[in-house]
């Protein structure tokens, strides 16, 4: 059965064992068996690879020039993952497993806040809703910081949801996840997830607000200080870089709604929702926590351009509040969901199941047309394990639609599958197609044969981050500006 009941056969939430399943398959599908793709995966692949090569753990570099653009808390983890697999996997498939990692940590502590804040049958269901959140989609399957900021930010609200009944045990969930959020995302992240300390002053736990205010200070600036004696040039333009982050462009205009529509979706109507339906009790409670933590992080949002760094401290916060709300939908609402997410997906797995055809065998010909320009010259071919899982997802599917009984979290449950079946099958059957055209591999190495074996200064002119990420990562080359050669 999907969902655990109560003694008195009410469900009681989903069954821990499935929703711990799902989450594990979203989380490792396409860690494994592509290449470091083009921009944010590529270029941070290459950042943890030049931590586990140089042993110099203090400045990020990108192709052995210092990359401060970034905080190095990802790239520290994906540095050892990659290390401690190498003997299994390519380093880049190492170091993107720490994504998954970070992602697991992440939905366990959300787990743990929404049970803190909410009770047992809510933990399990908040999860679901991270899982199908479209906008995590990607970030969660690159090797991207986006994982280990959501992770620190759910771990303080973990600690908030825990300060009135186990002080002992909140103080370093907040204070650990508060310094973690900074080396993780940098004052963007930190900034508006701070706020979070006012519920402690306003509880009146001075003492527990101002410890864990003490214990992040110290996690947060253990790295600066260190860049700071070590390399004090780097400390000087990682600072500038993180002042303009944080300065305010680009204010709220249309962009803002139709990045938050698609990104924060569905948990932004759900969370809507709740707020609405409680609107006489925000103000003390376990809502309170997540509807300051939304506010603030929306209005943080409002003052940038939107995109990921920013909008990742409102995440959270939106998904304990949709869980708290989810069970309390109106049945209109909670039907039109649930019967969206059936016809959404079933329309998109049909769809995911006609590229392949059109990959595979030609059939329709106008798509198989439109693909091979898209990725010319892709031959393309399939396992039988990735027909298996394929197969297998498409089951699991059809399985979901038939056998869900009703549940006030069938909705949410639907949706998660949904969006992990998707995922698997674009895995399973489109994986090499997408890599053909994201990975620099096949260019890197033509460049590679061509160079004259004496070419020991190569410079360059309008190179990007991640051409330089994959020239170093694919062939060792390393480029120099034209001031150098």
């Amino acid at each position: 059965m999907a969902f655990s009941l109560e003694p008195d056969g009410r469900p009681a939430g989903p069954t821990p064992w499935l929703v711990l399943v799902l989450g594990c398959v979203f989380l490792l599908a396409g860690v494994f068996g592509h290449d470091p793709w083009k921009s944010e995966d590529a270029i941070n692949i290459a950042i943890a690879q030049d931590f586990a090569r140089s042993g110099n753990w203090s400045t990020p570099t990108l192709a052995g020039e210092p990359w401060l653009e970034s905080e190095p808390l990802y790239h520290w983890i994906a540095a050892v993952t990659g290390m401690a697999l190498g003997a299994v996997l390519p380093f880049h498939e190492g170091a993107r497993l720490a994504a998954a990692l970070l992602g697991g940590l992440f939905l366990a502590f959300l787990a743990g806040a929404a049970r803190g804040s909410f009770g047992r049958e809510v933990a399990w269901a908040s999860p679901l809703l991270a899982l199908g959140t479209l906008g995590l989609l990607v970030p969660m399957h690159e090797a991207q910081p986006a994982s280990a900021t959501l992770a620190s930010i759910a771990a303080v609200y973990w600690g908030i949801a825990l300060s009135n009944t186990n002080r002992k045990f909140a103080i370093p969930l907040i204070g650990g996840g508060l310094g973690a959020t900074f080396l993780a995302g940098g004052l963007v992240a930190v900034l508006p997830t701070l706020t979070l300390l006012a519920i402690l002053l306003v509880r009146r736990h001075w003492w527990a607000a101002g410890s864990a205010a003490l214990i992040g200070s110290i996690i947060a600036l253990a790295w600066p200080t260190v860049l700071a004696l070590v390399h004090p040039a780097h400390l000087e333009g990682w600072w500038t870089t993180e002042i303009a982050t944080i300065t305010p462009r680009n204010p709220f205009s249309l962009a803002h709604l139709q990045w938050l529509g698609w990104f924060a979706w569905p948990v932004l109507l759900i969370a809507g929702w709740t707020i609405w339906h409680n609107r006489r009790h925000l103000a003390g409670g376990p809502l309170a926590a997540p509807v300051l933590g939304t506010g603030t992080a929306l209005a943080w949002l409002l003052l940038h351009e939107p995109k990921v760094t920013v909008t990742l401290p409102l995440l959270p916060p939106l998904m304990l509040l949709a869980a708290a709300g989810c069970q309390h939908l109106r049945r209109g609402a909670a039907n039109a969901w649930d019967w969206f997410g059936m016809m959404t997906f079933s329309l998109l797995v049909g769809l995911t199941w006609l590229g392949a055809s059109a990959l595979l065998l030609g059939w329709p010909p106008k798509v198989a047309a439109n693909a091979a320009k898209i990725a010319p010259g892709f031959a393309a071919s399939i396992s039988a394990p990735a027909l298996a899982v394929a197969l297998a997802a498409t089951v699991g599917w059809l399985a979901v639609l038939s056998r869900l009984p009703r549940s006030p979290w069938r909705a949410a449950f639907r949706w998660a599958a949904g969006v992990t079946a998707l995922w698997l099958l674009v895995v399973a059957l489109l994986m090499p197609w997408i890599d053909y055209g994201k990975t620099y591999r096949p260019v890197v190495v033509s460049l590679r044969q061509a160079l004259p074996p004496d070419s020991d200064c190569i410079a360059r002119r309008g190179l990007g981050a991640s051409q330089r990420a994959s020239l170093d990562y694919f062939a060792g080359i390393r480029t120099q500006t034209t001031n150098n050669c």
